[in-house]
């Protein structure tokens, strides 16, 4: 009688460590928003009076006279230093670029000099996640299992202020998973990449605003990207991305809270993420994230998703999103993207 008493104590203190990290966790904000608006369905493509290129066998325009017109990913930093003063360049002076051909020649690490991002990381149904990641990725990588049946999904918006590609906007939907190889134990995998500034992922869902982001993202990087209109606002008490369909009507907004950034140091964190080439294969590419300014937060107030019943909004309803893990509130930050590489055999 004393060893089932024993046992079942033992078992209850179990289920109570495996559902501890989703107790202290706040309910998401996500709201029903109307759809009704719409825009003229226009994003920062740059017109066809601007400069036209060819880019892996597709035509598109670019902004005439901008770096990427000029330089192709490679822009000389005496030019950045003489165009944007502003700009501590320091960082990237540390970073040696390659020439690559990924069906179109870049220079990679390709630069972001100045951008703006507000990231929210949300449990999620794991069965739905489970779905979503191929079945070669899984091979590589596991969703990391935050609770039993919570999986975690990051949705980062972009504003990229300045860059070897000009300007864009992006939406990013993330799965949080664990590293190639590494075993999945849930909060402790998660708070191991966080404290080793080493994350991993991968990406479903990548919206852009320009053609040539779009391009360079789906043959360069592998990436689920397509042309959308998007709007980036910097008002009052937050920052605000607004998301519309292909057809200019309004999908769903994501709105986050300015916090304080007084104390923000510079630091670097690697985001990984594993995809698949158009060949099949496994393949792993990266983004050295320098934050200047950042400031996170644990209260699901001070990010809010509005969905509507768009295209976008309604996949992110599929995912069962639960309970807010992390807000990251980013207004200041630079980052190096890396072009994939084939990942080793005797990684997989």
């Amino acid at each position: 009688m004393k060893k089932l008493k024993i046992l079942a104590i033992a078992v209850i203190i179990a289920i109570i460590l495996l559902f501890a990290p989703g107790f202290f966790l706040s309910k998401a904000v996500v709201n029903t928003a109307s759809n009704k608006e719409s825009v003229q369905p226009k994003t920062n493509n740059p017109t066809d009076k601007d400069t036209l290129i060819e880019l892996a066998g597709q035509k598109m325009p670019v902004l005439k006279g901008g770096l990427f017109d000029r330089f192709h990913s490679n822009s000389p930093m005496d030019i950045v230093a003489e165009e944007r003063p502003d700009i501590d360049l320091s960082w990237f002076k540390t970073i040696q670029k390659q020439k690559k051909e990924v069906g179109f020649t870049t220079y990679s690490p390709n630069f972001y000099y100045s951008n703006s991002s507000i990231t929210a990381i949300y449990t999620a149904d794991m069965s739905k996640i489970k779905e979503l990641i191929p079945e070669k990725v899984k091979g590589l990588v596991k969703p990391i299992s935050y609770t039993p049946g919570k999986g975690l999904i990051a949705i980062t918006s972009y504003a990229y202020h300045y860059c070897d590609n000009d300007f864009y906007n992006e939406l990013s939907i993330s799965i949080v998973t664990t590293q190639p190889g590494r075993s999945n134990w849930g909060l402790i995998s998660l708070m191991g990449e966080l404290n080793d500034k080493n994350l991993w992922g991968y990406v479903l869902k990548l919206p852009v605003d320009t053609e040539l982001a779009r391009v360079r993202g789906v043959y360069g990087y592998n990436l689920p990207k397509w042309l959308i209109p998007i709007n980036y606002t910097n008002e009052g008490n937050s920052l605000t991305f607004n998301y519309y369909d292909e057809k200019g009507n309004f999908d769903f907004s994501m709105a986050g809270k300015k916090l304080d950034v007084s104390a923000s140091t510079p630091e670097i964190t690697r985001s990984n993420f594993i995809n698949l080439n158009k060949q099949g294969q496994l393949t792993h590419g990266y983004t050295d994230v320098r934050a200047i300014k950042k400031a996170s937060s644990k209260s699901a107030e001070d990010i809010q998703l509005n969905l509507s019943d768009g295209p976008l909004s309604t996949f992110i309803r599929s995912l069962g999103l639960n309970k807010l893990v992390k807000y990251d509130y980013q207004p200041e930050f630079q980052a190096a993207l890396y072009t994939p590489e084939l990942v080793q055999e005797d990684k997989k």
